[in-house]
């Protein structure tokens, strides 16, 4: 096998050995992912200052997201059927992200529970929270995070609806997935991944089935899963769950300065600038060409991260230096995922801190906290 040295190597694996199905999932966008597209591309638009004989010693990338020390500024982005990836892919993700030292998000529809990660994690992680119509079910699921002692939820703010994703409709990809011949060859053409997922009983979403209402099969379960999104999701919605909650709130999906003002006089601790990876509205701007414009109107009242296109450590450092105190890698991590494993989530780890540490440098700089615009020698934002 050819070495892996970036995360795009990851994703040829990954494509080899993960069913099409579920890799066209992880892999695409709304519409005409022209949005998707952007998130990549716009990184691209920004260019570095090479800084030379300059002291380059004793580097360190660590810092602090809401509070909590992590290795660097990423944190494991909350994503939908993890585990169908990789056999038990949340808990294997949450296993490298606990090991290197960043925070790992599990999402509302996680194929593993929260007791699921709970139980082969020593530390606290962070828990992703859909607003459901049934209120108790959201209820249930603040209660079953704090009694996991997760350490922040994440409420992710920017899917009362869902964008429409071509590839799943042509996949016949349906929540959860239904066994069709097409879907049964593509597993039969993927045998590790077969083999796998033969040893875990994780197939389904794990914190749905058997603690929502009426929900005890399949077909309740897709029943109920089409019908819970709450598309009268509004800010009194937040202030209800942050009293709920009690604990760390980090409020994703905010791609607009007036939403961001709204969101920092809730008082959450952490808002990210995110278009659900392109997922939701296309056509929306990429998520770091709205970094600058919100951290100017709200870096100063409420912690900013971001997500959305970041491949690389490159792109770390560049959000950082536009001002966000954090990111999330979504597909970086599912593509090490269904590469290899529990190994491919730490490679992709390792890749991703390994460029970022080479290209501080040679921007002239040894601490994280000394990044900022300065070593920007061009954005187009």
């Amino acid at each position: 096998m050819a070495p892996i040295l970036e995360i795009a190597d990851l994703k040829t694996l990954a494509r080899k050995r993960v069913p099409k199905l579920f890799f066209d999932y992880a892999d695409s966008g709304s519409y005409t992912e022209g949005t998707y597209r952007a998130n990549e591309s716009d990184f691209s638009r920004i260019k570095l200052r090479q800084r030379v004989l300059v002291d380059m010693s004793g580097r360190t990338l660590e810092t602090a997201m809401v509070g909590e020390k992590v290795k660097m500024p990423v944190a494991l982005a909350p994503t939908g059927l993890t585990g169908m990836q990789h056999a038990d892919g949340e808990m294997l993700a949450a296993k490298a992200a606990e090991e290197f030292g960043v925070p790992f998000t599990l999402s509302t529809m996680s194929i593993c529970s929260i007791e699921d990660v709970a139980s082969v994690t020593t530390r606290p992680f962070w828990f992703q929270l859909y607003v459901m119509r049934d209120r108790d079910f959201v209820m249930n699921l603040i209660e079953r995070a704090k009694a996991a002692k997760c350490s922040a939820l994440v409420l992710t703010a920017d899917l009362q609806l869902l964008g429409q994703r071509h590839k799943d409709i042509r996949n016949s990809l349906s929540a959860p997935p239904r066994l069709t011949p097409k879907h049964l060859f593509q597993m039969a053409m993927r045998p590790r991944w077969c083999w796998n997922m033969l040893q875990t009983q994780r197939r389904t979403f794990r914190n749905i089935q058997g603690h929502a209402k009426n929900v005890s099969d399949l077909a309740s379960l897709g029943a109920w899963t089409n019908e819970q999104f709450d598309p009268k999701l509004s800010w009194k919605d937040v202030e209800w769950i942050k009293k709920q909650w009690g604990g760390k709130l980090i409020i994703k999906g905010i791609l607009d300065v007036e939403d961001a003002k709204m969101a920092a006089k809730t008082g959450a601790d952490a808002i990210v600038v995110s278009n659900h990876g392109g997922r939701q509205l296309d056509g929306a701007h990429s998520s770091i060409s709205m970094l600058p414009k919100i951290v100017e109107a709200v870096g100063h009242k409420i912690e900013v991260h971001m997500d959305g296109g970041i491949r690389s450590g490159q792109d770390v450092l560049k959000a950082v230096a536009l001002g966000a105190r954090g990111t999330y890698i979504g597909r970086p991590f599912l593509y090490g995922l269904g590469a290899m494993g529990k190994d491919g989530v730490s490679k992709a780890l390792e890749i991703i801190a390994k460029e970022m540490d080479v290209t501080m440098a040679l921007c002239g700089k040894r601490q994280l906290a000394d990044v900022d615009r300065s070593i920007i020698a061009e954005s187009p934002f």
